[in-house]
């Protein structure tokens, strides 16, 4: 059976889990703001010495590309590159806001993930529930938390909010939606990433390495104030 190795760095929480074919071996989730970077690798290192697995035995590396938290997701998505490069094996990359969504797998309702982007905005995407499958329904976005909320109010039908940042903006959203409001229990807010590595043993691997990126739907703070600097430089010759 093919073994997997999910990793997810794309928030404060930090999550590695093994597959076994369809069965989840072991995973590992904490949820704070201590540095992944010098934990994301020791965190996979307990786990697969715990199941007693090798690196030289896993058959592909998943990993959550975003968006969220822009050091985060590339820390992640960094380590998973260079341990698919020198294990030479496929990389998987899925939506940080797919890998939510699954926590509404069985519901009728529209699934909503959520993950706050600061200044009023959220990443936010529409997932359905198709069987035993969570469907994209329209693609992920960057958006003012308003106008998204006064798109789907527009809609019919209830909306079950997902995430661990949905509890940053429970307020407001119930506001606008009311009763077509649900929430998902505090037990269920954290992304699974036995849920990433069972996505990614259905997914194509990246066709290059090196050309894989992350998906931040916006640039980092400081990479567009630097763009923005050098527009306006440009504009004062």
């Amino acid at each position: 059976m093919s073994k997997v190795l999910a990793i997810d760095t794309s928030s404060f929480v930090l999550g590695v889990a093994v597959t076994d074919g369809e069965q989840v071996a072991g995973e590992l989730i904490t949820n704070n703001k201590k540095n992944h970077a010098l934990r994301l690798m020791p965190a996979v290192s307990k786990l697969m010495e715990e199941l007693k697995i090798e690196a030289k035995q896993l058959d592909k590396i998943v990993v959550a590309n975003g968006p969220g938290s822009y050091t985060g997701v590339r820390i992640g998505v960094t380590t998973a590159k260079t341990l698919a490069w020198s294990l030479g094996i496929p990389l998987v990359m899925v939506s940080s806001l797919e890998v939510s969504a699954q926590i509404g797998r069985y519901t009728t309702h529209s699934i909503i993930p959520i993950i706050d982007a600061r200044r009023g905005q959220v990443y936010t995407g529409l997932y359905r529930s198709e069987g035993d499958e969570v469907i994209q329904a329209e693609a992920d976005q960057l958006i003012l938390l308003e106008d998204w909320l006064q798109q789907l109010s527009e809609r019919t039908g209830s909306f079950l909010f997902v995430g661990q940042d949905v509890m940053l903006h429970q307020t407001v959203i119930k506001e606008v939606l009311g009763e077509r409001a649900l929430f998902a229990p505090k037990s269920m807010a954290l992304p699974r990433p036995s849920e990433l590595a069972l996505l990614g043993q259905k997914r194509e691997a990246v066709e290059s390495l090196h050309a894989a990126t992350p998906q931040y739907l916006q640039l980092a703070e400081a990479e567009a104030k630097w763009k923005a600097a050098q527009k306006e430089s440009e504009w004062g010759r």
